[in-house]
């Protein structure tokens, strides 16, 4: 057949004519080397910032360039920011790893001050949470069932707490989920209205609020039954005392400066204070405990708390002594249960029974004998009930997520990108794990009785959702971190 194809007037290869389409590929293909050739002998395109090749990844070895129109490319698609560092910023600024690497290979420098790596949450803290969770849920309705099943109160529906308790951890994973996904600086933004708003329900306590054995701390609402302020209370002034940091930290220097940050958490501990004493303990604890973080004077600490514990203190004695009230009571029990072993020193004694018979591993999950002795086993003293149906090995399990959950918040609050993202994470873990010690502490009689739930595990409702919001706040803080030298060796 013959052949169409237009023949170039070129000589002869192999004594055969080169069809013209075939002779202008081989020549696109020489040119295309001999551009490359001269490319890779051409002295490579150095950096006005520092004066190194652009590609070398260290002093003695050099990358091969490419070509520059890339280069150039580049360098016009950075130039819009290339006077970032020059302008004032009030926050940091979002960078990806790609990011990292042009800046990096173009010469340009980079400015940790301003610039955050952007990556996903810390999943430790994500599964330790979830596993915490789980061990609550599982272990309310193993130490409740006999108490629900017995009571017309609760209709004798032995899942009576069980259903209440999924219902607030589902909600509680849909508020953590929720928090991780919004930016902290919005917390920034509404740290103040926050603030207001509890001390707004905090008074309404006192108004219309709902009385429980003779304490007053919750509030009537429509869908969830009732609501307790005062564990919002916590999260508000962690925010709140992280925005006055962030805004005015230099006026920790002075005394007028530490008396206002101080007040703005004696406010909060007092109106904390009408519905108990434990709650506010902890209150307390966590705003001081974020001035100590913030502040870099520590004899003025001592000193303060020194006047606190002698207040604290002497009122106990006073209220044990004269007042006969019930907390200078339990202060007395503290020291001998059994002087009051039918009374104030019951559910410490029975604790502590239940704590002895669970040996190494524990009578097994819903074979607690304590469950039906003890006054509400779900609650406060649930570690009691864990440690008697899972043992030693269970007890110090729980306590191994915990101190897991509580060194990587650290490291959250160590990488945080600016001072009140680290605040916020710093009271956060704190909070945590200031309620985990004291729970203990509680159950093992190593402190005087008094009522605070251990995070993610005891029944409570709103404890349990404010618990998983607050983590939801550390996971959206563990997001962006710093951007660091080892950071950026990684990424090139």
């Amino acid at each position: 057949m013959p052949d169409n194809r237009a023949y170039s007037n070129g000589p002869r290869t192999n004594n055969r004519r080169v069809p013209r389409d075939e002779r202008n590929y081989q020549n696109r293909r020489d040119s295309r080397s001999n551009q490359d050739v001269n490319n890779r002998t051409a002295e490579p395109a150095r950096s006005r910032n520092t004066g190194v090749p652009i590609y070398e990844r260290n002093r003695s070895t050099a990358i091969s360039t490419r070509s520059r129109s890339t280069i150039n490319n580049r360098a016009d698609r950075n130039s819009r920011q290339s006077d970032r560092s020059n302008r004032p910023r009030e926050h940091a600024v979002a960078i990806s790893p790609q990011e990292i690497r042009n800046k990096r290979m173009l010469g340009d420098k980079l400015y940790p001050a301003e610039d955050i790596l952007v990556g996903s949450v810390d999943y430790t803290i994500l599964i330790v949470v979830i596993i915490l969770t789980i061990i609550g849920i599982v272990m309310v309705y193993s130490a409740s069932y006999t108490l629900a099943g017995s009571r017309s109160v609760f209709e004798f529906n032995p899942f009576f707490f069980l259903t209440r308790n999924l219902r607030f951890a589902a909600m509680g994973i849909v508020a953590l989920f929720i928090m991780t996904k919004i930016h902290y600086e919005i917390y920034r933004k509404v740290a103040v209205p926050v603030y207001v708003i509890t001390a707004g329900m905090l008074v309404a306590v006192m108004v219309i609020g709902v009385s429980t054995r003779g304490a007053v701390r919750w509030l009537p609402m429509p869908v969830i039954g009732q609501f307790m302020p005062s564990e919002v209370a916590k999260l508000a002034l962690v925010l709140m005392m992280a925005y006055w940091i962030d805004k005015e930290r230099s006026a920790l220097d002075s005394w007028m400066g530490l008396f206002a940050f101080s007040a703005i958490v004696g406010v909060m501990t007092l109106l904390v204070l009408y519905g108990g004493f434990s709650s506010a303990l902890i209150v307390g604890a966590i705003g001081f405990g974020m001035i100590f973080i913030a502040s870099k004077h520590f004899l003025r600490f001592v000193a303060i708390g020194g006047i606190l514990a002698a207040l604290v203190g002497g009122y106990l004695l006073w209220d044990s002594i004269w007042g006969g009230g019930f907390r200078g009571g339990r202060w007395t029990v503290w020291l001998d249960p059994w002087s009051d072993s039918l009374n104030l020193g019951f559910q410490t004694i029975q604790s502590l029974y239940a704590l002895a018979s669970g040996s190494w591993f524990g009578l097994g999950i819903g074979q607690s004998r304590q469950a039906s002795v003890l006054p509400d086993p779900h609650n406060d003293i649930i570690f009691a009930i864990i440690v008697e149906e899972l043992g030693l090995f269970g007890g110090f399990l729980i306590l191994g997520l915990y101190i897991i959950l509580i060194w990587r918040g650290i490291m959250v609050a160590l990488n945080a990108p600016d001072v009140f993202s680290q605040t916020v994470a710093f009271g956060i873990v704190f909070s945590l794990a200031f309620q985990t010690l004291i729970n203990i502490a509680v159950v093992t009689n190593t402190i005087p009785n008094t009522g605070v739930t251990l995070p993610f595990i005891s029944y409570g409702g709103t404890s349990l959702l404010m618990s998983m919001a607050m983590a939801g706040i550390l996971l959206s803080i563990s997001r962006y971190t710093k951007v660091k030298d080892s950071v950026i060796k990684e990424l090139i």
